[in-house]
Order: C-alpha cells, then structure tokens, then sequence
C-alpha cells in the first residue's frame, strides 16, 4: 500500500508526517530511528488532505490553542501494542503517568517493561503521547525524539495547562474552548482537566 507524507517544521524539530488515503498512520522524528517504525512505500503529498488537516492541529497544539487531536488513526501494531497506544491517548493533557500506572491501565500490573517497549513502538508521535510517561520516580526516560524534545513538550504543556485552569478559575469561557474547528468543544471535569480523546479509525 502506498503511503503519503510531508515533513513540516515544529519548535521540537523537523517531523514527517504519514498519512493512508483514509487515515493518519505515523508523525515521525527527523531523523527517525532506523526500523524502529516499519511502514511501506511513502509517497512526497503535500496536499494530502489528512496531511494538510494533521499540520493544521499541530500548528494550533504548538499555538497553545488546542489540547486534543480530532484526527482518524490508523498506527500499525499488535493488539497489545495498540491497547497501550489506546490508554497512552488518555493521560490528560498537562499530566504525566508512570510506566507502572500505564500497566496497571492496561490490565498488565507486571508488565511494565512490555508497555515501555509498545511506548518506544508508538508511530504517532505527539498526537499519542507518549511523551507523558515517566519513570516512577518522575524522570525522564527514554523517548523517540530525544529526551530535550521530551522535556519542551512536558514543560510546554504544563505551562498551556496552567494557564487554562487560571482562566477557567476567573471563569473566562474561552478556557474551555480551545481548538479552532468549529464543531470541538472542551470541556473541563470536575477535577479540573481537560478532556484528551482520539479517533481511532
């Protein structure tokens, strides 16, 4: 099957974006790790439109404006890899979870090193956050992109999500709805977090 991509640039480096004709498959580092992602024929499309819709988000999650995708996902994997992928989509934004946690998340409690290897596995990158999971202790660990790029992300979100919780504290309505598509509303638990939810399709 022929895949399409573009490469685009972001505060966190070059990524190569790779998209089906019907869904989004891979956000790649530049450069990539050899065979850590296996993908077939990639094809230069610009303007392929889940290409271009997937450049669009990004460009408002790196904007501060958008704290979930709405994008159909199609990453390559076995079962328990894609249940792994699955609960890393749910760690909220802002939030970092333990490898532990993602195990026990996963019904797998003594499976940590199993997670952290569908982690590292993980093709989409940013989009399925792996960047969130953590050592128990809070370190970082190792990550696709470099543990500087781990860490611009981590603190780039923590500080987008303060800032969102202070404007919903002084009850400023814009707090809630964050993303630029029209039909995306957010809306905060009563906890205080923001939902984060994919499309898996």
């Amino acid at each position: 099957m022929t895949l399409f991509y573009k490469k685009i640039k972001s505060p966190v480096g070059e990524l190569k974006l790779v998209a089906s004709s019907k869904a989004l498959v891979a956000v790649l580092w530049e450069p990539e790790r050899r065979n850590r992602v296996k993908l077939d024929t990639l094809k230069l499309a610009p303007e392929q439109p889940i290409l271009l819709e997937t450049e669009r988000q990004l460009s408002e999650y790196f904007a501060g404006k958008r704290t979930h995708f709405d994008l159909p996902l199609d990453p390559d994997g076995n079962e328990f890899q894609k249940k792994v992928w699955q609960a890393l989509s749910q760690i909220p934004f802002g939030r970092t979870q333990s490898y532990l946690k993602l195990a026990k998340a996963v019904g797998s409690p003594m499976a940590s090193r199993a997670v952290g290897a569908a982690n590292a596995k993980n093709p989409l990158s940013i989009i399925v956050p792996c960047h969130r999971v953590v050592g128990t202790n809070g370190s970082l660990t190792g990550f696709a992109g470099g543990l500087h790029a781990k860490a611009m992300l981590l603190a780039f979100e923590a500080r987008a999500a303060a800032a969102m919780n202070r404007e919903i504290v002084h009850g400023n309505p814009g707090a809630i709805s964050r993303t630029s598509t029209g039909n995306d509303t957010e809306s905060a638990s009563s906890q205080g977090e923001l939902d984060f939810s994919f499309s898996y399709r």
